[in-house]
């Protein structure tokens, strides 16, 4: 019996994917093969033995030691794309919202009454010019990273009749050729700077893109541009954000990920984490993570993870499963590959499990029989 311990709470049609013959699946698990979580964080947790892998119900990993992970010989699993459309929907509304005042205007509305002097359709109508925006027809937008969501939007605001321009370093000459019809592809970042009226964020945070959105990024913007923050909060340089806002370097600033700083910041509409707060993005995200899980633990393959290569065996029969640190000998492998460092190579037959654990630099083997 595989023991798979939830950490959120996970949509049934993920958990129920485990087969009750060979899983346990509950929050209450101890010795877990496999950990199923949305958001709880797991920097603090201690991992047993048995661990074999961790599958987060979303995109980021934030949340996660995928480092330690990885030294462990603890594959991490994303579901990259799951909740993209979800993701996708609430930018547009970000979009419009940015536009046109209209959080602004609901809570003026909302304190409207009639009075002696006036009514509230007079009210509405004396005061409604000072919620006034523009339409996005015709305008720019910029994209910074076209991964599934990015995409998403390129399209969707092309269809809009909005004029889109976006870089990201990873696209293939495939990927270019199928945006290119709607999507303006160019090689940097700072060329999406000096076209956009509209910046919408779509790249991981790590050590190179953590703050990235700063002072010297602001300098390089046309004046009133409108940023659109889905990706994660740490992107973006509060103090320089609120100079930009203050100068009117930035127009509006709507973010998915409130902070103590940002949710009390004129010119900032803070939207409290929504991005995937959708029963089919919940639903996807559980089934994709849990599909995952359940493939590696008795198949062997890796896909979808960040801490690990992509290595799938599809031959049946006995496997002998090696994670190892890039650069020891693991020669003769069915299939293998390494990503950041670290490798994962099946070998199939007889190949001797005990011989491989013992080479230098190998983390951890396991035999499928």
């Amino acid at each position: 019996m595989y023991n798979i311990l939830t950490l959120n709470k996970i949509a049934e049609l993920g958990t129920s994917k485990f087969d009750k013959a060979k899983y346990t699946v509950s929050d209450s698990v101890e010795n877990p093969t496999g950990i199923l979580v949305r958001s709880a964080v797991m920097h603090d947790m201690e991992f047993g033995s048995d661990l074999l892998a961790i599958g987060r119900a979303g995109a980021g990993t934030n949340n996660i030691p995928v480092d330690r992970c990885a030294e462990q010989g603890i594959v991490v699993f994303n579901t990259p794309g799951a909740n993209a459309n979800a993701v996708k929907e609430l930018v547009l509304a970000g979009l419009f919202l940015s536009c046109r005042k209209i959080t602004d205007a609901i809570t003026w509305a909302s304190g409207l009454k009639d009075t002696e002097e006036m009514t509230v359709a007079k009210q509405v109508e004396k005061g409604k010019s000072q919620f006034a925006g523009p339409e996005v027809i015709g305008k720019v937008m910029g994209i910074i990273g076209l991964g599934a969501i990015g995409r998403k939007i390129a399209q969707c605001a092309s269809g809009l009749g909005m004029v889109v321009i976006a870089t990201d370093p990873f696209l293939t000459e495939t990927d270019i050729e199928r945006l290119e019809p709607y999507c303006k592809i160019v090689a940097t970042k700072e060329e999406v700077y000096r076209e956009a009226d509209f910046i919408s964020l779509h790249v991981p945070c790590n050590n190179e893109t953590k703050g990235f959105m700063n002072a010297e990024v602001f300098a390089q913007l046309k004046d009133g541009v409108r940023l659109l923050n889905f990706a994660r909060g740490e992107l973006v340089n509060d103090d320089d954000l609120e100079k930009a806002i203050a100068s009117g370097k930035i127009a509006c600033y709507v973010t998915d990920f409130p902070n103590a700083k940002t949710v009390a910041m004129d010119g900032v509409i803070a939207i409290p984490h929504l991005g995937a707060s959708t029963p089919e993005s919940e639903e996807n995200c559980a089934w994709m993570a849990a599909m995952e899980l359940i493939d590696y633990i008795e198949n062997g393959n890796i896909k979808n993870s960040v801490n690990f290569p992509n290595v799938v065996c599809e031959e049946k029969g006995r496997k002998v499963c090696v994670l190892y640190k890039e650069g020891a000998d693991v020669t003769g492998a069915c299939c293998s590959g390494v990503k950041k460092g670290y490798g994962y190579a099946i070998f199939t037959g007889d190949a001797d499990a005990e011989a491989l654990a013992a080479k230098d630099g190998v983390i951890r083997v396991r035999v499928i029989e």
